[in-house]
């Protein structure tokens, strides 16, 4: 059965579900394999709670089946879900904007959002919904009434963009840095950039398609592909050819900044981000609102009402302590940016709570005696460092094997008065401190 059958089958039951405790009456079942789980051994389930369809890859599961449901056979279940998920897509001639990056794709994808919002009913992938399961389940929730779409894509290993960007079709992108991170997927920082840059490398394909740049990153620029459309972004005003130019203002503790387009006039934006590395996901929104339209004071009063979330770059005051909550990932290149953003704040006393980074493979331990070197110059009033990635070298600071030992810690001695940056893979479930902090 090929991807217009299966659409066909879509169209008349367009729910679709790929979990067997999830199955909505009329719904499509699709069973999904990975290293640690097989839907299709709960197919059955599926259709005995209310799914009318299931999708299965295991031939015995089929020819074991007969019920008065229908059982679809096909080789790959997962690429059926992509098949089936382009397949509405390409049902919407509106664009769809993908997003990748090492560091602060999700952030720029909301501000994206909110800036593009301004003027357009649109849909945006949720949370962090990027990968080969995400990014289908978020194409899928296209409807009649979008007029745009903002899609997010993750990848941990080489060709994991090329996968999702022929799977959404998208007719602009941005890659927002790149960066270490998931090496151990990945091999190399190179394999890295050439794993985001197969956004760039598909949408040179695609006619009329528009890629946003950072002109200050040489990483972006050195692999941009030559005669594609491209719109730049900078921190330079002399840097020529850019659509935006932004500044800092002031980082205390929220960023604040100003942009203009080339040859207008500057505008000022307060907005509720931690960290001057944010004023380059914030011009990255800009300069795509521009480019749909949106209006200057349009762009400012979305910048200026977005609030972060889901532990990125959050800024939250307890009874005790204020915290600048970044729990949700770390790599070595969000680390450093973290750790110098938090220098640089003119507050005391300030704690940090580090978290070891994951996925790093050969790398892990260079990396983690990196982030010890770089604190000895951050002159803090107090560091913890969390995870056994931390406890393989000496260092002069208080180490943890795990959260659980952080939270009886707390319990034991609360931190009070305290500026407290909490940043960390999110495997080490730093997110849990700040209730006890």
């Amino acid at each position: 059965m090929d991807s217009k059958e299966l659409y066909e089958i879509y169209q008349q039951h367009p729910v679709i579900t790929t979990d067997s405790r999830e199955c909505p009456q009329g719904s499509i079942f699709i069973a999904l394999k990975g290293d640690s789980f097989d839907g299709n051994q709960f197919a059955v389930q599926a259709l005995d709670k209310g799914c009318v369809v299931a999708i299965v890859s295991d031939e015995q599961v089929y020819n074991n089946y007969h019920g008065d449901k229908q059982m679809i056979l096909v080789p790959d279940t997962l690429q059926a879900f992509k098949d089936l998920a382009r397949e509405h897509r390409r049902r919407f001639d509106i664009p769809v904007i993908a997003i990748t990056g090492t560091n602060g794709k999700t952030t720029t994808k909301e501000l994206v959002r909110a800036v593009l919002t301004e003027r357009y009913d649109g849909m945006a992938t949720e949370g962090n919904f990027n990968n080969d399961i995400g990014v289908p389940k978020t194409l899928l929730r296209l409807n009649v009434m979008d007029e745009i779409a903002v899609v997010e894509m993750g990848a941990s290993h080489p060709g994991d963009i090329k996968t999702l960007a022929e799977t959404a079709e998208p007719t602009c992108g941005l890659i927002t840095n790149v960066g270490k991170a998931h090496l151990q997927g990945f091999g190399s920082l190179e394999g890295v950039i050439r794993t985001k840059g197969e956004l760039y490398d598909y949408l040179a394909t695609q006619p009329d398609s528009v890629i946003f740049v950072n002109a200050d990153n040489e990483h972006l620029m050195g692999i941009l592909p030559a005669g594609v459309k491209a719109e730049y972004y900078t921190r330079d005003e002399n840097k020529p050819g850019a659509s935006v130019i932004g500044q800092i203002i002031a980082c205390d503790p929220f960023l604040r900044l100003k942009w203009r387009s080339a040859g207008g006039e500057w505008h000022e934006v307060s907005t509720h981000l931690i960290g001057s590395y944010n004023l380059d996901n914030v011009l990255a929104a800009v300069t795509v609102g521009l480019h749909f339209d949106i209006t200057p004071e349009q762009i400012c009063h979305a910048i200026e009402n977005y609030v972060p979330s889901n532990n990125r770059s959050q800024l939250t005051e307890t009874e005790h302590n204020h915290l600048i909550v970044d729990a949700y990932n770390a790599n070595p290149t969000s680390m450093a940016a973290a750790l110098d953003n938090f220098s640089l704040m003119e507050v005391s006393p300030k704690m940090a709570i580090l978290g070891e980074m994951r996925e790093l493979g050969a790398s892990s331990r260079e990396e983690h005696v990196r982030v010890v070197e770089k604190l000895a110059s951050c002159s803090f009033d107090e560091v913890w460092l969390v995870g056994q990635e931390f406890k393989d070298f000496e260092s002069p600071y208080r180490k943890f094997d795990d959260v659980e030992q952080v939270k009886a810690a707390i319990t034991e001695s609360r931190p009070e008065g305290y500026y407290i940056l909490i940043k960390g893979s999110n495997g080490t479930r730093l997110f849990q401190l700040p209730e006890l902090l």
